[in-house]
């Protein structure tokens, strides 16, 4: 028999706003074929079709092609596994500034403050880390610490650079 019960909800969930502070959400179409190869919480490069893909990022992907970070819309449902896959063609929201919670590579430690960037090779890839070696920087950073599940909340800014 249950003799205790947890009421607390978790402080995050990847892909979800951190808070209410100003933030903007773009709309595109999840460009990989595999379903389940996005994830909500990670980061996302344009895809095929500029302005209207996105994809997971690869080891050529650069700065100017970092679209934002997945969010979820909570309008998903679990399979019968209890599992909530992006499927290919998709629409998705991606987060182009603003807070939300990331998901984390396993070798990132992150605190308050901590550039962000982005893994963009192997299984990891479209994770966030504190880690600069080997991964791409994107414009933004670390507003707390990771969570005991992966995640940690970050602050996007707006990736287009001012002319």
């Amino acid at each position: 028999m249950q003799k205790s019960y947890s009421y607390t909800t978790p402080k995050g969930v990847a892909g979800g706003l951190m808070d209410l502070s100003p933030y903007s959400v773009d709309s595109r179409i999840n460009g990989e074929t595999e379903p389940g190869a996005l994830k909500f919480g990670m980061g996302v490069v344009q895809g095929a079709t500029p302005g209207t893909n996105v994809a997971l990022p690869t080891a050529a992907a650069t700065a100017d092609k970092f679209e934002g970070l997945l969010l979820t819309g909570f309008t998903q449902e679990m399979d019968s596994t209890g599992e909530v896959t992006i499927r290919p063609k998709q629409t998705v929201g991606v987060l182009r500034y603003g807070k939300a919670w990331a998901r984390l590579s396993k070798d990132a430690d992150a605190s308050y403050g901590d550039k962000l960037y982005l893994v963009t090779s192997g299984d990891e890839a479209g994770l966030f880390t504190n880690k600069a070696s080997g991964n791409l920087a994107v414009n933004g950073r670390f507003v707390g610490a990771a969570d005991s599940v992966g995640i940690a909340p970050v602050e996007i800014y707006n990736q287009q650079a001012a002319e």
